[in-house]
């Protein structure tokens, strides 16, 4: 099976992360890609800066996020690969998933519940909302 797994580098990353390794059975024989989605910064910005500073800001900052998981993975031996995006976090990890042709998502949740998400809006409400493959939310 190919599962997409997004990764924001919270908490809650790191449960679902151990949740994957300690349940095997999903990946068994499958491959795993790791995503990462950058907020886009202020278009302002690029123009002060650089396109150059933005994409180095941005290529620097996935890394933070996604290092620490490839030596996690690494150390289990899991067969994996990483990629990172500039977008809206829900929209971006569901295009990913049809591009790679994953066939289950695997992110964290925050699980703040209905008026969390009614407040703030919620990523994992918006990949369950629009995917077309099956959602795996750990809490």
């Amino acid at each position: 099976m190919k599962i997409l797994f997004a990764a924001d580098g919270s908490n809650f990353t790191k449960k679902a992360l151990a949740f994957l390794v300690t349940h095997e059975s999903l990946l068994a024989g499958g491959e795993l890609v790791v995503l990462n989605v950058q907020p886009p910064l202020p278009p302002q910005v690029k123009g002060f800066v650089g396109a150059s500073v933005v994409a180095d800001y941005h290529s620097d900052e996935a890394a933070k996020v996604l290092a620490p998981i490839e030596d996690f993975l690494r150390r289990h031996e899991l067969k994996f690969r990483t990629t990172w995006v500039i977008g809206q976090a829900g929209h971006e990890i569901v295009e990913a998933s049809k591009r790679e042709g994953a066939q289950m998502i695997v992110m964290g949740t925050h699980g703040y519940g209905l008026l969390g998400r009614t407040v703030m809006g919620s990523i994992a409400q918006r990949v369950l909302v629009d995917s077309e493959v099956p959602v795996l939310l750990v809490k």
